[in-house]
């Protein structure tokens, strides 16, 4: 009976929860381009409107640590992930401005709350030295299941031929589905700290506030104008997009944990060094474009960076107050969607102008997140969170 319950732990609950998101969030990244300039006839600045939209809750997801004094974390983040998988599901009902909005906004809750609250519970149930090897495979674990959701829109739209609505739906009900299961089958697990329920900012963290701003403004080109540069300028179908997505989540599931235990060997400075030379040159490559397969090789190669970002999550484990851990999620979440609620409709409205400059702005970004992370130490710690510019003792507050 004991062996029948072994796999009923935190590490192996994060792993299953990573799966759940992505079939729903999976399938409306990879329809959404296609969806609103075919059913809704967006241009640029309505793209950049929506996603702006989506990234509200993020904003807004430091309000987690006050909803957290009525619901416990991890009870929280099934109530969220239920929430992201409904606003999928009723996506295709609703193709107008109104309704993408409204529809949006509801999974982008949900989306956000879980986001911030993945992190924090990972913070506080895995252990410091292999957390980084943890967060790769649940990385790649959630790469397996966009694979699942790519493919099944690849397969519902191409060979199928089924409507946005019917191909919403079924995404978003796999993931409501998904969690209820987990829901019913896990335990509560404890908290090995009893976590602050309230906004707690500290000076000493600085740079991982910094750091985690600009990952935000870089995300955003990624997420809302390079997928929108492959279907409005190199006219890639839903299918196009899903394989894209494919090859994507392919390499990842299997680099992911190889980039977990390059941190945990190389560390941080060193990881988001190489991540960010790339993506200058990633975006710059953006700018230059002129096929669609280059394009396609750029927008694989800008994807896989994703996963050093690894690294600004086991930098701030290493110097966190244990007893911040899920405050500090929720606000630097917030930190991170600074720039993401007003990034997408800036340069929207620069894209109708030159969509080039959208990624040499990009290219800018990633070269300041450069020099950020030249500040983090070898071994960072409580007490040694900067090479330079220490501004505060241990447990100062802000």
């Amino acid at each position: 009976m004991l062996k029948s319950l072994q796999w009923r732990r935190p590490e192996i609950l994060l792993l299953l929860l990573a799966l759940a998101m992505p079939l729903s969030f999976g399938v409306w990244q990879a329809l959404l381009n296609n969806f609103v300039i075919e059913r809704a006839q967006f241009t640029g600045a309505e793209i950049g409107l929506l996603q702006s939209v989506r990234e509200i809750p993020g904003f807004l997801a430091f309000t987690v640590v006050f909803v957290l004094l009525l619901v416990r974390e991890q009870r929280l983040a099934f109530i969220s992930l239920i929430a992201t998988g409904a606003g999928v599901a009723i996506t295709g009902f609703f193709p107008s401005t109104l309704g993408l909005l409204c529809t949006t906004l509801l999974m982008s809750v949900g989306f956000h709350y879980y986001e911030a609250l993945k992190t924090s519970l990972a913070l506080q149930w895995l252990p410091k030295e292999t957390s980084a090897i943890w967060l790769g495979r649940i990385m790649a674990a959630g790469s397996f299941a966009s694979l699942a959701a790519y493919g099944l829109v690849w397969l519902a739209a191409e060979k199928l031929q089924l409507d946005y609505t019917w191909i919403y739906l079924i995404g978003g009900g796999l993931t409501v589905l998904l969690v209820a299961a987990l829901w019913l089958a896990f335990p509560a697990f404890p908290q090995p700290h009893v976590q602050h329920k309230k906004i707690i900012l500290r000076k000493r963290y600085w740079l991982y506030y910094a750091l985690t701003f600009m990952s935000g403004a870089r995300r955003q080109i990624f997420v809302v104008f390079a997928g929108f540069l492959m279907v409005e300028k190199f006219g890639y179908s839903v299918a196009e997009v899903a394989q894209l997505f494919i090859a994507n989540h392919l390499l990842n599931l299997y680099l992911a944990p190889k980039i977990g235990r390059f941190i945990v060997r190389f560390g941080e400075r060193r990881a988001l060094t190489v991540e960010y030379i790339g993506l200058i040159v990633v975006f710059g490559g953006y700018a230059l474009v002129e096929t669609a397969t280059a394009a396609a090789v750029l927008y694989i190669i800008d994807h896989l960076f994703f996963s050093m970002a690894i690294a600004i999550k086991t930098y701030f484990q290493k110097i966190v107050d244990e007893r911040d851990i899920a405050s500090s999620a929720a606000v630097s979440f917030t930190i991170n969607h600074i720039a993401a609620v007003i990034i997408p409709v800036a340069f929207g409205l620069m894209w109708l102008v030159s969509p080039a400059a959208v990624f040499w702005c990009g290219a800018a970004m990633a070269a300041g997140s450069l020099l950020l992370a030249q500040n983090i130490p070898a071994l960072p710690a409580a007490g040694n969170e900067v090479r330079w510019g220490r501004v505060a003792a241990p447990g100062a507050t802000a």
